[in-house]
C-alpha cells in the first residue's frame, strides 16, 4: 500500500463520548452519548448529542429508522422522539417514491428502444 491509499486510524481524543443506551422496550431506543476526556472522565464542557432509533416492520423486513434528537437532556429527547421518527419515515418514503419514480422512468426509456424487423 503506498503512501496515498494509506489509511488513518488515530482515535481524535478530543472528540470521546461514552454511550448510554435508553429503551422503553417497545418502540424507542434513544442513545445518549455523554462526551468524555481522553481519561474517561464526564468533559462537562461539551453537551451530550441524542440519538433516536426505531424500526418499522414491512413485508420486505425490518427497516430502521433513525435521527440526531435536538435536546440537552433526557427529558427533551423522549419528547423530541416521535416528531424525529415521523421526519426521518416521511424522508425515507420520499426517497422510496424517487427511486421508484426514476426506475419507472427507465424502463419507459428502455421500452422505447425500437428493434429492426419487428
Amino acid at each position: 500500500m503506498n503512501e496515498q491509499e494509506k489509511l488513518e486510524f488515530n482515535v481524535d481524543t478530543n472528540n470521546l463520548y461514552r454511550e448510554d443506551a435508553i429503551t422503553d422496550l417497545k418502540v424507542a431506543s434513544i442513545r445518549r452519548m455523554i462526551p468524555v476526556d481522553a481519561d474517561g472522565r464526564d468533559d462537562s464542557s461539551r453537551t451530550p448529542l441524542f440519538f433516536g432509533h426505531t424500526q418499522i416492520i414491512t413485508p420486505q423486513g425490518p427497516l430502521p429508522l433513525q435521527a440526531k434528537l435536538m435536546a440537552n437532556n433526557l427529558d427533551e429527547a423522549i419528547a423530541a422522539f416521535p416528531l424525529a421518527m415521523e421526519k426521518e419515515m416521511a424522508q425515507m418514503v420520499q426517497q422510496i417514491r424517487k427511486m421508484q419514480e426514476e426506475e419507472q422512468k427507465k424502463q419507459h426509456a428502455d421500452s422505447r428502444i425500437i428493434v429492426p424487423g419487428r
